[in-house]
């Protein structure tokens, strides 16, 4: 256990947004399976999608198009989380936040269900792992398959966003 916890911490120093976005597909799971789910966030956090496929190259455009026009992260309180939805920050698809073992390794992380509540969004579930200080790597399930993936990030005053996700 101890090496796997060292490896997390080796993994949370390393991993910023921008290596999230570039990272693909196969370098996230790794990512998401050797990191702790760390502490349940609250209040406002700043989301950026990120595709399973095609790297920086395709992610940083669509992560930019997302971000302008539906998504802009999540407002996590006690128990629940809502979605911030276009440039408006509407406050929107609200789901229960709770721990729970992933279904992508059986491994505890935070979940995002929207099952109980939503019914907008009733077939989807997020799991949440902290892979580096305020910072969280999110996958989402839809219907039992994984679909895609997504980061969350603490706010910083006056911190640049990586290229291709600023307003």
């Amino acid at each position: 256990m101890a090496i796997n916890e060292t490896l997390s911490g080796a993994i949370n120093e390393a991993v910023s947004e921008a290596d999230l976005l570039n990272a693909g597909d196969a370098r996230l799971l790794e990512l998401f399976r050797e990191s702790p789910p760390g502490d349940i966030p609250t209040g406002p956090l700043e989301g950026t999608g990120i595709v399973r496929w095609g790297g920086g190259g395709v992610a940083r455009p669509l992560a930019r198009l997302v971000r302008l026009a539906v998504w802009r992260g999540k407002v996590f309180g006690p128990g629940y989380v809502s979605n911030r939805l276009t440039t408006f920050d509407i406050l929107a698809i609200v789901a229960q936040v709770y721990r729970a073992p992933s279904r992508l390794d059986g491994r505890e992380c935070i979940v995002v269900d929207y099952s109980k509540i939503s019914l907008a969004a009733r077939g989807i579930r997020d799991e949440i792992r902290e892979v580096g200080p305020g910072l969280y790597l999110g996958v989402v399930w839809l219907f039992g398959y994984r679909v895609g993936w997504f980061s969350l990030r603490v706010p910083e005053i006056d911190a640049p966003r990586p290229a291709g996700t600023e307003d």
